[in-house]
């Protein structure tokens, strides 16, 4: 789900223009943008109180770089950064799907569901292909931030599929 930009947002970031939110968190916002060249992607913005602090700073070139080391056909790969900027910024690759709110609404969290059926769905969720994304990003030191990510349904959801 997207959000239309906001009159304080900014036009443009690092060569994307801006198109829309895509959400907000406590770090920051994450917008979708279109490169120059044509190519969606997620731009993730981090918020001035944070990019004032020389240890935010710090921790987030460490995930910049964690995250471009990153050589998975599971992960979302980084396309540009600039943590050195007066907003730093992070963008990557935009894949469509539904937000994680919106997939737990549509199918459920794992505490809602229980038996030998939420089992094995359980076991399925944490096989995919989401789920190795999450296990190489955190090998190579990458963590996920608020907004950065998108989650999909278990197979055995068929609500908000496109």
């Amino acid at each position: 789900m997207t959000e239309k930009l906001a009159r304080s947002d900014p036009a443009r970031i690092g060569g994307h223009r801006l198109l829309a939110r895509l959400g907000a968190g406590g770090m920051g916002v994450v917008y979708l943008g279109r490169t120059e060249s044509g190519e969606l992607a997620a731009v993730k913005v981090i918020l001035p109180e944070y990019a004032d602090q020389p240890e935010f700073r710090a921790r987030f070139r460490r995930e910049v770089a964690a995250a471009r080391r990153v050589d998975s056909p599971w992960a979302v790969p980084v396309t540009r950064a600039d943590p050195d900027a007066p907003a730093p910024w992070l963008a990557t690759a935009f894949v469509p799907g539904p937000s994680l709110a919106e997939a737990v609404a549509a199918c459920g969290s794992r505490r809602s569901r229980r038996g030998p059926a939420h089992r094995r769905s359980a076991r399925r969720a944490t096989s995919s292909p989401w789920a190795a994304s999450s296990r190489t990003r955190h090998r190579h030191g990458a963590r996920s931030a608020p907004g950065t990510r998108r989650a999909s349904c278990s197979a055995r959801c068929t609500r908000n599929r496109t």
